[in-house]
């Protein structure tokens, strides 16, 4: 009985900290990437470079200053859904 009240208890807390996205930010990730892939700076032939999740944080902070997005984990994993998403749709 421990096992589950401790496993449902776990569960809870991931739920918890499960950090929502609205519309805006989704908006303001794809464009911040886009831009970030237009300047050249971080951009590759098929991937971005390493610390353009950085980069991005900092251009998120101008656009949203009160969202406190955050390279890891909040960036990294919205950009995973979005491409699964898309994935999917297409």
């Amino acid at each position: 009985i421990s096992d589950f009240s401790q496993s449902n208890v776990s569960s809870q807390n991931s739920q918890e900290t499960k950090r929502k996205w609205v519309p805006e930010e989704d908006v303001a990730l794809v464009s911040c990437m886009v831009e970030l892939c237009n300047i050249g700076t971080y951009n590759t032939d098929t991937r971005f470079k390493t610390d353009y999740l950085n980069e991005l944080e900092r251009m998120l902070e101008k656009f949203l200053p009160h969202a406190m997005l955050k390279a890891k984990p909040n960036l990294e994993l919205r950009i995973r859904t979005l491409k699964k998403s898309h994935k999917v749709a297409g």
